[in-house]
């Protein structure tokens, strides 16, 4: 297995790909890619067609799967702003990829077309995946998909760069889409772990949900959630009082059943407070006897909780993986760490130097527990090893 991973800040798109194309052939010594990533700024959606073309013409064999973003990840490193073209490319003997897209609810290739797309679960396939936010259902989706390939890596980002319906692209062998989802299930020939980091710290109290109905929450301990803020609010430090104005949030407890890593919580959104019964809308599922606690979120919180999940990894694992993917949320990047690749360079030093690329978000996909959700703010890493065993040539489908 080979991967390799460049970056082009040309603005001209057929000058930004030959610069990239000629910058992966020589690291990958000579195989021909089996996946080509391409993640292209605002800048190259234009030519998204003309990219597709060039991507077949030179690199026939490979899957071409990518998408716009607001900024994109290669060879290690973020742009964040201006014309960027990352490429990622993979060799994966004895893997097999096949592509698929998912339209809007309600097209003709919705949901159904998924049927049959992995192989049945005990090929234990891994799943790339590529939404454009507007049009598709990603969390009908991923229920799909851990409904019938439980405990299955999923991973991938939505879209970012396109402000409206139809501005987004997203792009599947020679094919351009401008809504719905795309992606890849890898079966055989490759292993893929899953990191989420999350971004938060605890604040205040664990408190246990005693009335809910759907995502409102109604009350924890038997008190109103909007008393337990102002009461929260009241025993912060300047700083976190602050923070607390507009980075606030809350961590919900997995379900043991669900396969959690002790102290793991899911962090949700708040999205509204009534006044009147000092109930607040969570952006999540609530049940009655569930575990939450109040969390705030900012770069020191980040920094500290990716650290760890990497030096983790680092321990369990000597080995260094092959490649690398990371979904970055729009909100983190320099704007939240206040230079740029922070993500990247703290990938680097817990794990070694590897290829990665990937993108800037306006959601990330990848599991929690046993469960995979979409995320806010956070960064998901998938990192690709050799497999226990082959199975054969690996082929686009």
């Amino acid at each position: 297995m080979r991967w390799a991973s460049a970056l082009s800040r040309r603005s001209v798109t057929a000058a930004a790909f030959q610069e990239a194309a000629e910058a992966l052939e020589p690291r990958l010594q000579g195989g021909a890619p089996d996946l080509l990533l391409a993640f292209l700024s605002p800048e190259h959606a234009g030519a998204s067609q003309q990219l597709a073309g060039l991507a077949q013409r030179r690199f026939p064999r490979a899957l071409l799967v990518g998408c716009t973003a607001g900024g994109v990840i290669g060879d290690a490193h973020e742009a964040e702003e201006g014309p960027a073209l990352s490429l990622t490319a993979a060799a994966l003997p004895g893997a097999t990829l096949s592509a698929f897209h998912v339209g809007p609810p309600g097209s003709r290739d919705g949901a159904d077309g998924l049927d049959g797309l992995g192989g049945p679960p005990e090929a234990r396939p891994s799943f790339l995946l590529l939404a454009d936010p507007f049009t598709a259902d990603v969390v009908e989706v991923l229920e799909e998909l851990d409904l019938r390939y439980p405990g299955a890596a999923k991973f991938g980002g939505l879209a970012s760069g396109g402000r409206q319906p139809g501005e987004n692209r997203l792009l599947l062998r020679g094919e351009l889409h401008d809504a719905g989802l795309v992606g890849v299930a890898f079966r055989g020939g490759v292993e893929v772990e899953t990191l989420i980091a999350q971004g938060c710290r605890q604040v205040g109290q664990p408190m246990v949900v005693t009335r809910c109905q759907h995502g409102i929450l109604q009350q924890l301990d038997g008190r109103p959630p909007l008393e337990v803020m102002t009461e929260l609010y009241g025993s912060l430090d300047r700083r976190d009082r602050e923070l607390m104005r507009h980075s606030l949030f809350i961590g919900l407890e997995v379900p043991p059943d669900e396969g959690r890593a002790e102290g793991e919580v899911l962090v949700r959104n708040l999205m509204g407070v009534d006044g009147a019964t000092g109930a607040v809308a969570v952006g999540g599922e609530l049940r009655r006897d569930m575990v939450a606690q109040f969390v705030l979120r900012d770069a020191h919180a980040a920094e500290e909780e990716l650290r760890r999940m990497l030096a983790r990894r680092r321990h369990a694992s000597p080995h260094r993986p092959a490649g690398a993917l990371l979904f970055s949320c729009v909100g983190r990047g320099a704007g939240l760490f206040g230079h740029p690749d922070h993500d990247t360079s703290l990938f680097e030093e817990q794990l070694g130097p590897a290829p990665l690329g990937g993108f800037f978000c306006n959601g990330e996909i990848g599991p929690v527990g046993g469960r995979t959700y979409l995320h806010g703010y956070t960064s998901a890493f998938a990192l690709f090893r050799e497999p226990r065993a082959g199975e054969g040539p690996a082929h686009p489908s």
